[in-house]
C-alpha cells in the first residue's frame, strides 16, 4: 500500500495547482458533493466522513476558493470596517466588539482606515463595492461614502456618529455625557471650566458642546468663549492648549476626546502643574493609560465594546430583513471619578 502524499510532496496533485474540492473527495473516499457539504458546513454529512474529509482538507492545505464563492453568491462573507484613526485605542476597542459579533455570526471583517478624511473614506466605500461586501459599518467622515454604498444595495450602519439619513446607527449619548462630566466639575466649586474639543459638525462633538454648555446654563454661568477652544482636525492641539494653560488659566478641563486629554495631560505636567491640586481634568473616554498614572483620570466612560456589538447586531439584522425601518440605538455613557479631580480650594 502507498503512502499518502504529504503537503509538501511531489505527487499527482501537482505543487503549482490549487487543491479542489474534488481532491479532497478522491483522496477520502467521497463524492464532491459530500466534500462540499462537509467542508461549508451546510448539509448533512455522516460524523465519520466529516471528520475524514477535514483531516485530508488540513493535511493537503485546501483553502477555499472565496472568490469563487463570492461571485456565485454576488456578495461575500466579509464586511468591510471603516473607522477614522487606526491608532486610537477608542477604535480599536470599537473593532473589537464589531469582530466578535461578526465571528459568531460566521463572518469575517475588514478594517480600513481614513484619517478622518472624506476622500479616503470614499475610496474605502469602492474598495468594499468591489469586494461585493453585503454591509459596511463606518464611523463617518460625510455622508457621502454611507449614500454610495446604499445606492448600491450595501447595507450600512454608522456607528459613533450620525451622519447619512435612513441609515442604521449606534451612537453614545454625548451631550448627557458631556453634561455629567461639567455638571460634576461644577459641583466641586470650578466655575472656570474649559473645553477642549474638535472642531467639526460631528454629532459627536457637537453633542459634547451642547452637554457643556448646557450644564453652565443649569447652574445659571455664562459660558466664556475664551474657555471654548475648538481645534480642526489634523491641526496640533498644542499650541492652543499651552495657550489656555498660560492666560488666566482655568481652574478645570473638560477635554472631550481621549487624544485631546492625552495631550492636555502631557503639557500640564511640562509646566509643572499638579492634578488636582492645581487643576483638574476630566477626559471623554476611557483607555487604559487614564488608570495606570497617578492621580488616575476622572472620565466619562464609553461602553466602546457594546457600541460596536451593537453596530454589527444592526448590520446582521438588516442583512436578515432589509425592509426594516432605520434603527437608531443611543447607548449612555457614565462618569467615572478618579484622582484628577478635586474640590476647588480658593
Amino acid at each position: 500500500m502507498s503512502a499518502s502524499p504529504q503537503p509538501h510532496e511531489t505527487h499527482e496533485l501537482g505543487l503549482a495547482q490549487p487543491i479542489t474540492l474534488a481532491d479532497i473527495a478522491r483522496e477520502a473516499g467521497t463524492s464532491p458533493s459530500t466534500a462540499s457539504r462537509a467542508l461549508s458546513g451546510r448539509g448533512y454529512v455522516s460524523p465519520a466522513a466529516r471528520d475524514r474529509l477535514l483531516a485530508v482538507a488540513d493535511r493537503l492545505g485546501y483553502v477555499p476558493n472565496a472568490s469563487a464563492r463570492t461571485l456565485k453568491r454576488r456578495s461575500s462573507r466579509v464586511i468591510g470596517v471603516v473607522v477614522s484613526d487606526l491608532g486610537n485605542q477608542f477604535y480599536a476597542r470599537l473593532a473589537a466588539g464589531i469582530e466578535q459579533t461578526l465571528r459568531e455570526a460566521d463572518y469575517q471583517m475588514m478594517v480600513l482606515g481614513d484619517n478622518s478624511e472624506g476622500d479616503e473614506e470614499l475610496d474605502g466605500a469602492r474598495t468594499f463595492l468591489a469586494m461585493r461586501a453585503p454591509g459596511v459599518i463606518m464611523t463617518p467622515v460625510s455622508s457621502d461614502a454611507g449614500e454610495l454604498l446604499r445606492s448600491q444595495g450595501v447595507a450600512v450602519v454608522e456607528v459613533d456618529r450620525r451622519l447619512t439619513e435612513g441609515c442604521d446607527a449606534v451612537v453614545i449619548d454625548n451631550e448627557a455625557g458631556a453634561r455629567a462630566a461639567t455638571e460634576h466639575l461644577l459641583s466641586l466649586g470650578h466655575t472656570r471650566i474649559a473645553l477642549l474639543g474638535v472642531d467639526t459638525e460631528w454629532t459627536t462633538d457637537a453633542g459634547r458642546l451642547a452637554g457643556y454648555r448646557a450644564a453652565l446654563a443649569a447652574a445659571r454661568l455664562p459660558a466664556d468663549d475664551r474657555l471654548i477652544v475648538r481645534i480642526p482636525v489634523h491641526v496640533d492641539a498644542d499650541e492652543r492648549i499651552e495657550a489656555l494653560l498660560r492666560d488666566e488659566r482655568p481652574t478645570a478641563i473638560f477635554a472631550a476626546n481621549n487624544q485631546l486629554a492625552e495631550r492636555a495631560w502631557r503639557l500640564i505636567r511640562r509646566r509643572g502643574l499638579h492634578l488636582p491640586g492645581d487643576l483638574s481634568l476630566v477626559a471623554f473616554d476611557d483607555v487604559p493609560w487614564m488608570q495606570m498614572v497617578d492621580p488616575g483620570l476622572t472620565v466619562v466612560e464609553q461602553p466602546t465594546l457594546e457600541l460596536g456589538r451593537c453596530a454589527a447586531k444592526l448590520l446582521l439584522q438588516r442583512l436578515e430583513s432589509p425592509s426594516l425601518p432605520p434603527a437608531v440605538e443611543c447607548l449612555q455613557p457614565h462618569l467615572l471619578v478618579r484622582g484628577s479631580t478635586a474640590m476647588l480650594v480658593r
